[in-house]
């Protein structure tokens, strides 16, 4: 299929008189976004979006919500837009919290900052845009459209990097719809995150000096095992650490060469597998609190002394309560050549490059957010989508997301 290239969309917009509303935080990205819009001539509303709140967990350090909109709303009274406010609280529990707890319980790792923009930034919060009679919404992600054409006409969105490659925020849209990126624009995809904070001093938004926002989306940071104990009850069970010897003259100890040879000796179920421990394969070193609440890779929060090197969750069992540890962070069952995700979960934000079954491609990969891209080969399947890297990954993690990219365009996702 031959495609047709337009310019960029954050340049394409700049060409006629829109009306834009703008998800105004109260953080400096998101009032540049709208301060660029309203530079550039637009019709530019701000809506401050109310998702959380509840304080169970939370650590304190972070601004309120309270004090958020009162920033949003100095910004807005600044750059003489119109200032709206959203309670999304109720929709942001049920498709983003519950969906958290779900995940946990069930021993996945999930990223509730990948389903806030998929549920709430880019759904949620666009219908209400729209109410208000908006052509487009923004945000301050750091990230870029571009729109090309197909043969037929039919324009297709390209979600890019962003131009700042610390501050690339693409992993986290990884779910979006060819119809959600039909009508976003991200004003500050082009921009470097110190050109940002200058055009934010220059201007003197009441922004410029806020720090960026961490932390689970519109909630921030948390005590995790206390946040999570709101729905899933704490329960001790044992802690068993699994040597490194365990391994030795295992074929899964074969797998963590380099390259694509293994390929030849593996198959893609053997190169796939995930790790499963019994209380039998080490010793009981130590008591947890609920293994809901820890995630492959960890370090913090076991309180075990007594070793060498730090102590690493190298797998957990929710049903019969047990979390696996190794010692030290190059321990084998800390990394996995490859991976596999289910059919239902595959996820293509380009429709018309969506892989058939028997097909293999090259493209890079990453499994977390600033992550490196990792060279790798993709095999479909009638069952899902396998992912072989070239060099074996340190903490593959159900639950979580794997998005491939070919050079600096995202192509899809799936979890884990």
């Amino acid at each position: 299929m031959r495609y047709i290239q337009l310019a960029p969309f954050f340049i394409l917009i700049f060409k006629a008189t829109m009306k834009v509303a703008v998800g105004l935080s109260g953080g400096v990205d998101s009032s540049v976004a709208a301060l660029l819009l309203k530079r550039a001539g637009h019709d530019v509303i701000a809506v401050f979006m109310q998702n959380w709140h509840d304080t169970t967990g939370t650590l304190h350090g972070d601004c309120s919500w309270e004090e958020e909109k009162v920033v949003a709303e100095m910004v807005a009274k600044k750059l003489d837009i119109p200032f709206y406010f959203a309670d999304l609280s109720d929709i942001y529990r049920e498709r983003v919290v519950d969906y958290m707890f779900r995940e946990y319980s069930a021993g996945r790792t999930p990223n509730p900052d990948i389903m806030c923009n998929r549920e709430i930034k880019f759904d949620a919060f666009m219908n209400v845009a729209f109410d208000l009679g908006v052509d487009y919404v923004a945000t301050g992600h750091y990230c870029r459209r571009e729109v090309i054409k197909n043969e037929d006409g039919a324009e297709i969105s390209r979600l890019l990097a962003g131009k700042d490659t610390n501050k690339d925020q693409s992993y986290f849209l990884c779910q979006l719809s060819q119809s959600q990126l039909s009508r976003v624009i991200f004003p500050i995809g082009g921009m470097l995150k110190p050109e940002v904070r200058n055009i934010a001093a220059l201007t003197g938004l009441p922004s410029a000096n806020k720090k960026d926002s961490q932390g689970i989306c519109f909630v921030g940071k948390v005590d995790l095992p206390l946040f999570l104990q709101q729905k899933l009850a704490a329960k001790e069970g044992d802690v068993v650490e699994i040597s490194s010897d365990f391994y030795a003259g295992k074929s899964c100890a074969e797998m963590l060469e380099s390259g694509f040879g293994l390929l030849d000796r593996f198959s893609l179920d053997e190169l796939s597998l995930e790790y499963k421990y019994n209380s039998s394969d080490g010793k009981i070193i130590g008591r947890h609190q609920g293994a809901h609440f820890y995630t492959i890779g960890q370090r913090k929060g076991l309180n075990i002394g007594g070793h060498a090197e730090p102590l690493f969750i190298i797998g957990t069992d929710v049903q019969k309560n047990l979390i696996f540890v190794g010692e030290g962070s190059m321990h084998p069952g800390l990394f996995r050549k490859g991976l596999f995700i289910s059919e239902e979960n595959i996820h293509w934000i380009r429709d018309d490059l969506k892989m058939s079954e028997g097909e293999i491609r090259d493209y890079q990969v990453r499994i977390r957010y600033r992550q490196p891209l990792q060279n790798t080969k993709l095999f479909k399947t009638k069952k899902g989508l396998y992912i072989i890297f070239d060099l074996p990954q340190r903490s593959v993690t159900p639950g979580q997301f794997a998005v491939w990219y070919d050079g600096e365009e995202m192509l899809g996702s799936g979890v884990i």
